[in-house]
């Protein structure tokens, strides 16, 4: 069988449920996902002080974990972010549907765009913000 790259970026700060569906609809497009991560610095300066909560290193740590990821990269601007998906011209380009009108940076590298439906309404914000319900 052969496998194709599948591409998705994000902070992954802090894991949840939507995260691992993320992955896994990723992996069955292509079993090779690569995963783009933010720099702890580049968090800061999107989300604010207090973030990241969880450090790059154990961010990483946490991702290589998962069985649907193959590899883990750092990035730390844009155009490291546009660098990267360029360089590994993914299938595939796995990112959220509250995405979908919004610039998406290294689009134009990958052959196609999937946009997977938000999962609950879970996110790393409502969990750490404490207005997460199940």
């Amino acid at each position: 069988m052969s496998t194709k790259v599948t591409w998705l970026n994000g902070c992954f700060d802090v894991l949840h449920i939507g995260h691992i569906k993320l992955f896994q609809k990723a992996w069955e497009q292509g079993n090779d996902v690569i995963v783009g991560i933010d720099s702890d610095e580049r968090i800061q300066q999107s989300k604010g002080k207090g973030r990241p909560i969880n450090t790059l290193p154990d961010r990483i740590a946490f991702l290589k974990s998962i069985k649907y990821i193959k590899e883990v990269i750092p990035f730390h601007t844009d155009d490291d972010l546009n660098s990267l998906v360029k360089r590994f011209q993914p299938e595939y380009f796995v990112i959220g549907e509250e995405y979908k009108d919004k610039k998406i940076i290294g689009k134009e590298w990958a052959k196609e765009m999937i946009y997977v439906p938000r999962y609950g309404r879970i996110s790393s914000s409502s969990i750490i913000n404490g207005t997460h319900k199940t």
